[in-house]
């Protein structure tokens, strides 16, 4: 599942658009879905400008994982951080994914811990 977790933020962490669509295509079905408190979506495209819109607020950070990822059956929950590169995250979140059989994420369910007021 560490593969999964880093996969998933891999496409988080992907500013390209052709970069990221690959990502989605690698390692997301296509009918995934992904809720947290600020959007509810599905589908890869959707997921895909989800991310695209984190980029355009926060322009220069970056997704890194926090702690280490906890898994069992076909999902994986884990901690991570958004900001600038080198520096304390001032975004924390707790995201769960499901995976299918082939491996390839499902559903997101994202959770928000620290949020800058």
């Amino acid at each position: 599942m560490n593969d999964i977790v880093t996969a998933y933020l891999s496409t988080w962490n992907a500013v390209d658009p052709e970069t990221r669509r690959a990502l989605l295509d690698a390692h997301w079905t296509p009918d995934a879905t992904y809720v947290d408190p600020m959007a509810a979506v599905a589908g890869t495209e959707a997921i895909g400008a989800v991310v695209e819109g984190v980029h355009e607020q926060f322009p220069g950070f970056e997704f890194t994982l926090v702690g280490e990822p906890d898994a069992h059956h076909d999902q994986v929950r884990f901690q991570w951080g958004l900001g600038p590169a080198g520096s304390e995250p001032p975004v924390i979140g707790f995201d769960v994914v499901t995976v299918d059989a082939d491996r390839r994420i499902v559903t997101v369910a994202g959770f928000l811990d620290r949020v800058p007021a």
